[in-house]
């Protein structure tokens, strides 16, 4: 690959192969880091003592007569979860990991069309899934993570693990010797539309192995590295991307307490990495601007990062020292943030660094377990998804003048299909090729671009393509625009008018107005003048022609992606 060797990696076979290598090389290390109930300092919990738990789970889950059965899990991040996980599918049967965000109703609808034999859930989601003990044809059993003991049909995930210690002392051995077809489904994940719509995308071991090794042979991530985990970890970015990689990396897990904790938890965790969303990103990188701005001045940071990238091309890096207080705010120790699930604003990445703190972002879906192209820690274009993963084909299918296409790939992460769908299988796979309904192109140094999602595109009454991803970065660069919408309008005559919805920032808004920075005009004033210059920028058939302002957020996905056609109901 141009531009740097692959980083090693050493092989393996499956999550099994995974575990058991990761003991040997780390053993007592930290794997976790997990906060005692009620709060508190962060409690290390090794390798060692992970794999002795997710074997005793294993082996009580095979007790239950639960081999080869399907079994979901549901609950925030926590140590729990990560052994329901891998005690399931390194030897029992098929994982179905669930959305807690999800409302009662829908979840059943997910259990049911599973086929889900038993679900390990915790606390916080007791009041959606308790009621279905009455309801639920398939489940058998009903494991709570937080309950001390069995109390009636509610089996107590801290008493299996027990009892699976006990009875791997006697030498009950079916989980630990179970082998594992590595090409079999083990994996079923639902993609995040409305639950009639979610697709149930089947993976395997092999699946998810190869995706590892090839995201960890671009990315440079190693034992001295510390995880805060904040996204949603039923979502396969974070369950591959931010749990299993640091398994198979010999990292240390840190669970972060809620979105409202995330700077208290990179420090107490002395993270060296995160992985987030553009959303997460975004607001940070505001946050820490508007902070540095209102204490330093803005003349002075901008002097600053103006005298870094000087001194960077001559070898000389004082950022870390030049921002020492907004590096300390984040706790010191940050070294990497990935950015995922949807296409960051190039500005925001180029901020990070400008700052020394490095900012890649990845493209990728739940149907290639999931990442397909990633930018090197040594190599990336801030306006590029990235490079194609090193076992991946990726090609740009029926390309258009400019190079633009749907995206397709082909190899060994590609989904086994979709569950019990085979015309939807058939139509995203064919001829081995994975369809993924995402627009793009490569530009001359094989980078993968990501225009937009094919069935957003706009298209004008002169047949001109218009991706609205484009003009909503455009629109969110604005200091007073906090989210926005763009859509196409079909007009009498056959044109499409450019619309958008926008939630202005009203805080900043307000702030500017106390500090005379801005005119006390309406809110609308303001924004209608913000989109007016985002005009100025496009060419003429891509202009804004109409807009809304709306106070409340839009609908979002528990991957802070906007529910585009919910909000377009509306």
């Amino acid at each position: 690959m141009k531009n740097g060797e692959l980083y090693k990696v050493r092989p393996i076979k499956d999550l099994k192969d995974m575990l058991n290598s990761s003991v040997e090389i780390y053993g007592d290390k930290a794997a976790f880091l997990s906060k005692p109930k009620g709060g508190g300092a962060y409690v290390p919990i090794s390798y060692k003592q992970f794999k002795s738990d997710v074997d005793a789970m294993g082996t009580a889950l095979i007790d239950l007569g639960l081999k080869n059965g399907k079994i979901a899990i549901i609950g925030e991040n926590r140590y729990e979860w990560s052994i329901s996980y891998l005690s399931v599918v390194n030897g029992t049967g098929v994982v179905v990991p669930l959305d807690k965000e999800l409302p009662a109703n829908e979840i059943a609808l997910l259990l049911n069309r599973s086929q889900a034999d038993a679900i390990i859930y915790s606390e916080s989601v007791k009041d959606k899934i308790e009621p279905l003990y009455e309801k639920s044809t398939s489940l058998r059993y009903f494991i709570s993570m937080d309950n001390e003991e069995d109390e009636g049909n509610i089996l107590s995930f801290h008493s299996l693990l027990q009892k699976g210690h006990e009875l791997l002392k006697e030498g009950r051995r079916e989980f630990v010797d179970a082998k594992i077809d590595t090409t079999a489904m083990s994996i079923l994940l639902f993609t995040s539309g409305t639950t009639e719509t979610a697709k149930a995308v089947m993976l395997s071991h092999k699946n998810i192995a190869e995706n590892l090794m090839g995201m960890c042979s671009m990315l440079y991530i190693d034992e001295k590295d510390t995880f805060l985990s904040v996204l949603p970890i039923h979502h396969t970015y974070e369950c591959t991307c931010g749990f299993l990689c640091q398994i198979y990396r010999g990292c240390t897990v840190a669970y972060c307490e809620g979105l409202r904790h995330i700077v208290k938890n990179l420090k107490e965790s002395k993270a060296t990495m995160m992985l987030g969303v553009p959303l997460i990103f975004e607001s940070m990188y505001r946050q820490i601007m508007n902070q540095a701005i209102k204490s330093k001045g803005e003349k002075k940071i901008k002097f600053a990062i103006k005298l870094c990238n000087i001194l960077s091309k001559i070898g000389i890096d004082i950022r870390k020292k030049i921002f020492k207080q907004i590096h300390e705010a984040l706790g010191g120790h940050i070294r990497l943030f990935i950015s995922g699930a949807a296409g960051i604003d190039p500005q925001i990445a180029k901020g990070f660094r400008e700052l020394g703190i490095s900012l890649v972002q990845g493209y990728g879906l739940t149907e290639c377990a999931p990442i397909v192209a990633l930018n090197r820690d040594i190599y990336y274009k801030d306006e590029a998804a990235g490079l194609p993963l090193p076992d991946l084909q990726v090609e740009i299918d029926n390309p258009d003048e400019d190079g633009i296409g749907e995206i397709k790939c082909k190899g060994s992460s590609v989904m086994l299909g979709y569950y019990e769908n085979p015309e939807a299988t058939a139509e995203a796979i064919r001829d081995g090729w994975f369809y993924t309904g995402d627009s793009g192109f490569f530009d001359e140094d094989g980078f993968l671009h990501i225009t937009g999602r094919k069935k957003n595109v706009i298209i004008t009454g002169n047949g001109k393509n218009v991706f609205p991803e484009e003009i909503e970065t455009l629109l969110n660069r604005s200091p007073y625009i906090k989210e926005s919408l763009v859509y196409g309008k079909g007009q009498s005559d056959g044109d499409t008018v450019i619309c958008a919805k926008i939630v202005p920032d009203i805080d900043k808004i307000k702030d500017d107005k106390e500090n005379n920075l801005i005119p006390d005009e309406s809110v609308e004033k303001i924004i209608e003048k913000e989109v007016k210059d985002v005009n100025k920028t496009l060419i003429s058939y891509k202009h804004i022609k109409e807009f809304t302002v709306q106070e409340e957020e839009f609908i979002k996905t528990t991957t802070k992606k906007i529910k585009r056609h919910e909000v377009l109901k509306q």
